[in-house]
């Protein structure tokens, strides 16, 4: 992997990760840090799974994707902020 691939995953998680913060209502209680991981894992994922539906390559932008991809971090971010609770 290149550092442009590296650069673009921190930036794509970093968008995803918020955008999954921003659909979940009230106070998050997990760091940035952790939001941006939880993106750049939803981001992979989301790209497996949308090619796997052969929804991943469309003309124009792909929706579909995207919105699996914020679902995960979504999912990640509730998660991660119910575990925190817990403790």
């Amino acid at each position: 992997m290149e550092i442009s691939g590296i650069i673009s995953a921190i930036v794509i998680g970093i968008v995803i990760g918020a955008l999954g913060r921003l659909v979940l209502p009230g106070r998050q209680r997990i760091g940035i840090l952790l939001t941006i991981l939880v993106g750049i894992v939803a981001a992979l994922l989301g790209s497996a799974i949308a090619a796997g539906l052969g929804v991943a390559d469309t003309d124009g932008v792909d929706w579909a994707e995207w919105l699996i991809q914020i679902g995960l971090a979504a999912l990640g971010v509730a998660m991660l902020d119910r575990g925190r609770v817990r403790r």
